[in-house]
Protein backbone atom coordinates (compact mmCIF):
# COMPACT_ATOMS: atom_id res chain seq x y z
CA UNK A 1 0.00 0.00 0.00
CA UNK A 2 0.71 3.21 -0.95
CA UNK A 3 1.97 5.63 1.86
CA UNK A 4 -0.81 7.27 3.60
CA UNK A 5 0.59 10.77 3.36
CA UNK A 6 0.22 10.57 -0.61
CA UNK A 7 -2.97 12.76 -1.88
CA UNK A 8 -5.00 9.96 -3.28
CA UNK A 9 -4.59 8.48 0.86
CA UNK A 10 -5.93 11.15 2.21
CA UNK A 11 -8.35 12.40 0.14
CA UNK A 12 -9.91 8.52 -0.78
CA UNK A 13 -10.07 8.41 3.05
CA UNK A 14 -11.97 11.74 3.33
CA UNK A 15 -14.18 10.53 0.89
CA UNK A 16 -14.94 7.49 2.86
CA UNK A 17 -15.78 9.98 5.58
CA UNK A 18 -18.38 11.60 3.75
CA UNK A 19 -19.83 8.14 2.53
CA UNK A 20 -20.04 7.13 5.95
CA UNK A 21 -22.10 10.65 6.83
CA UNK A 22 -24.43 10.41 3.57
CA UNK A 23 -25.31 6.57 5.09
CA UNK A 24 -26.52 7.99 8.45
CA UNK A 25 -28.10 10.52 6.46
CA UNK A 26 -30.08 8.38 4.55
CA UNK A 27 -31.08 6.33 6.82
CA UNK A 28 -32.01 8.95 9.62
CA UNK A 29 -34.00 10.70 6.80
CA UNK A 30 -36.01 7.54 7.05
CA UNK A 31 -37.31 8.35 10.50
CA UNK A 32 -39.33 10.94 12.43
CA UNK A 33 -36.62 12.34 14.60
CA UNK A 34 -36.45 15.75 12.01
CA UNK A 35 -34.05 17.78 14.60
CA UNK A 36 -31.81 14.75 14.68
CA UNK A 37 -32.07 14.56 10.42
CA UNK A 38 -31.21 18.31 10.39
CA UNK A 39 -27.97 17.88 12.77
CA UNK A 40 -27.24 15.08 10.61
CA UNK A 41 -27.78 16.54 7.45
CA UNK A 42 -25.58 19.80 8.78
CA UNK A 43 -22.66 17.52 9.53
CA UNK A 44 -23.09 16.14 6.15
CA UNK A 45 -23.12 19.18 4.65
CA UNK A 46 -20.00 20.74 6.35
CA UNK A 47 -17.80 18.01 5.74
CA UNK A 48 -18.23 17.59 2.23
CA UNK A 49 -17.77 21.65 2.02
CA UNK A 50 -14.50 21.44 4.15
CA UNK A 51 -13.42 18.72 1.32
CA UNK A 52 -14.38 21.01 -1.63
CA UNK A 53 -12.63 24.09 -0.31
CA UNK A 54 -9.81 21.70 0.25
CA UNK A 55 -9.65 20.86 -3.26
CA UNK A 56 -10.64 24.17 -4.85
CA UNK A 57 -8.67 26.46 -2.49
CA UNK A 58 -5.27 23.83 -1.51
CA UNK A 59 -5.44 21.18 -4.55
CA UNK A 60 -6.16 22.28 -7.77
CA UNK A 61 -4.39 25.64 -8.10
CA UNK A 62 -1.01 24.31 -7.55
CA UNK A 63 -1.71 21.14 -9.86
CA UNK A 64 -2.85 23.24 -12.03
CA UNK A 65 0.14 25.68 -12.09
CA UNK A 66 2.60 22.69 -12.69
CA UNK A 67 0.17 20.77 -15.08
CA UNK A 68 -1.57 22.95 -16.93
CA UNK A 69 -3.57 20.07 -18.45
CA UNK A 70 -5.03 19.23 -15.37
CA UNK A 71 -7.02 22.38 -15.72
CA UNK A 72 -10.03 20.75 -17.55
CA UNK A 73 -10.40 17.74 -15.27
CA UNK A 74 -10.36 20.19 -12.04
CA UNK A 75 -12.56 22.68 -14.39
CA UNK A 76 -14.98 19.51 -14.50
CA UNK A 77 -14.65 19.25 -10.65
CA UNK A 78 -15.82 22.42 -9.64
CA UNK A 79 -18.54 22.24 -11.86
CA UNK A 80 -19.46 18.52 -10.02
CA UNK A 81 -18.82 20.39 -6.62
CA UNK A 82 -21.34 23.35 -7.79
CA UNK A 83 -23.96 20.22 -8.52
CA UNK A 84 -23.30 18.64 -5.39
CA UNK A 85 -23.91 21.81 -3.01
CA UNK A 86 -27.50 22.90 -4.98
CA UNK A 87 -28.70 18.97 -3.89
CA UNK A 88 -26.91 19.75 -0.47
CA UNK A 89 -28.87 22.80 0.08
CA UNK A 90 -32.26 20.72 -1.04
CA UNK A 91 -31.40 18.04 1.16
CA UNK A 92 -30.95 20.40 4.27
CA UNK A 93 -34.32 22.23 2.63
CA UNK A 94 -36.32 18.65 2.56
CA UNK A 95 -34.52 18.07 6.58
CA UNK A 96 -36.29 21.32 7.51
CA UNK A 97 -39.38 20.98 5.74
CA UNK A 98 -39.50 17.08 7.23
CA UNK A 99 -40.50 16.08 4.06
CA UNK A 100 -39.70 12.56 4.01
CA UNK A 101 -40.12 11.65 0.66
CA UNK A 102 -38.19 14.53 -1.07
CA UNK A 103 -35.34 14.20 1.56
CA UNK A 104 -34.79 10.47 0.73
CA UNK A 105 -34.86 11.00 -3.23
CA UNK A 106 -32.50 13.77 -2.76
CA UNK A 107 -30.10 11.60 -0.60
CA UNK A 108 -30.49 8.40 -3.02
CA UNK A 109 -29.56 11.58 -5.99
CA UNK A 110 -26.26 12.42 -4.08
CA UNK A 111 -25.26 8.83 -3.29
CA UNK A 112 -24.87 8.35 -6.65
CA UNK A 113 -23.65 11.44 -7.94
CA UNK A 114 -20.69 11.68 -5.25
CA UNK A 115 -19.83 8.02 -6.42
CA UNK A 116 -19.27 9.17 -9.71
CA UNK A 117 -17.52 12.01 -8.97
CA UNK A 118 -15.23 10.20 -6.13
CA UNK A 119 -14.70 7.54 -8.92
CA UNK A 120 -13.05 10.24 -11.54
CA UNK A 121 -11.08 12.05 -8.70
CA UNK A 122 -9.94 8.54 -7.25
CA UNK A 123 -9.21 6.92 -10.46
CA UNK A 124 -7.61 9.78 -12.36
CA UNK A 125 -7.14 13.28 -11.02
CA UNK A 126 -5.72 12.09 -7.45
CA UNK A 127 -2.95 9.78 -9.08
CA UNK A 128 -2.12 12.43 -11.56
CA UNK A 129 -1.74 15.32 -8.32
CA UNK A 130 0.35 12.84 -6.43
CA UNK A 131 2.93 12.57 -9.96
CA UNK A 132 3.10 16.38 -10.42
CA UNK A 133 3.07 17.75 -6.91
CA UNK A 134 5.55 14.80 -5.56
CA UNK A 135 7.55 17.11 -3.58
CA UNK A 136 4.61 18.84 -2.19
CA UNK A 137 1.81 16.46 -2.23
CA UNK A 138 2.71 15.17 1.27
CA UNK A 139 2.69 18.74 2.41
CA UNK A 140 -0.84 19.34 0.97
CA UNK A 141 -2.49 16.60 2.25
CA UNK A 142 -1.75 17.31 5.55
CA UNK A 143 -3.41 20.77 5.27
CA UNK A 144 -6.59 18.66 5.14
CA UNK A 145 -6.56 18.15 8.66
CA UNK A 146 -5.94 22.22 9.31
CA UNK A 147 -9.22 22.79 6.94
CA UNK A 148 -12.53 24.46 9.48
Amino acid sequence: MSDPATITETLTKDHRDCDRLLSAVSLQGRKTDWPRVVRETEAFRAAMERHFRFEEEVLFPPLEQVAPLAAGPTEMMRQHHGQIRVLLDDLAAAAAAAEAADYVGISETLHFLIQQHNAKEEGILYPLADRALAGQGADLAARLAEMD
